[in-house]
């Protein structure tokens, strides 16, 4: 039995409430964009002015959609001020001694959140427009971060086609999705 080490790679991301649901798309969907094997058609959109690269599939769209409103209702009510939306890309193999296949992950994503969304109120406008900015750079950090690491030579050999994907969401260390 062979242990294959899995590769991580970590976004930590500062965000006010009223931001969440579209710099998680953003995030989730700029991560597949750049992992998705096969036809795929590419789209961009607007994130804080920052232009994001992102996929039209009916089924990734669902999963995206679909985890994104499991994080907002797990930030919902007001108690989680921190969350991790991870993703996870695996190849099937087969088992020695069955005929299931198993998922053996092979990379992951981890997207750490932290909301400020109690002092939102106490910002003035000024400071808005600042964490707005500073915000939208984090972001722009974040998709060099993905753009820099998908492309890098350790992955030119490195084929698995198709494979499966896995996102979940945990609130303060627990699963809830």
């Amino acid at each position: 039995m062979s242990i294959t080490s899995i590769l991580t790679v970590t976004i930590d991301i500062v965000l006010d409430r009223r931001y969440v649901k579209e710099v998680l798309h953003a995030i989730l969907y700029a991560i597949l964009f750049h992992r998705l094997f096969g036809t795929v058609k590419p789209q961009t959109f607007e994130v804080l002015d920052v232009t994001v690269p992102s996929v039209s599939d009916p089924e990734m769209e669902q999963l995206v959609n679909d985890k994104v409103d499991t994080f907002w209702k797990g930030v919902e009510n007001g108690t989680n001020k921190r969350g991790q939306v991870l993703v996870t890309f695996s190849e099937k193999r087969p088992k020695k001694s069955l005929y299931v296949g198993e998922d053996v992950p092979w990379e992951q994503w981890c997207a750490y959140i932290f909301l400020l969304s109690d002092l939102q109120p106490l910002i003035a406008p000024t400071d808005r427009q600042d964490f707005d900015s500073t915000l939208a750079s984090t972001l722009s950090k974040a998709l060099h971060v993905m753009l820099t690491y998908t492309s890098s030579e350790m992955w030119t050999n490195y084929r698995i086609s198709p494979f499966p994907i896995k996102i979940s969401v945990k609130m303060d260390g627990v699963d809830i999705g």
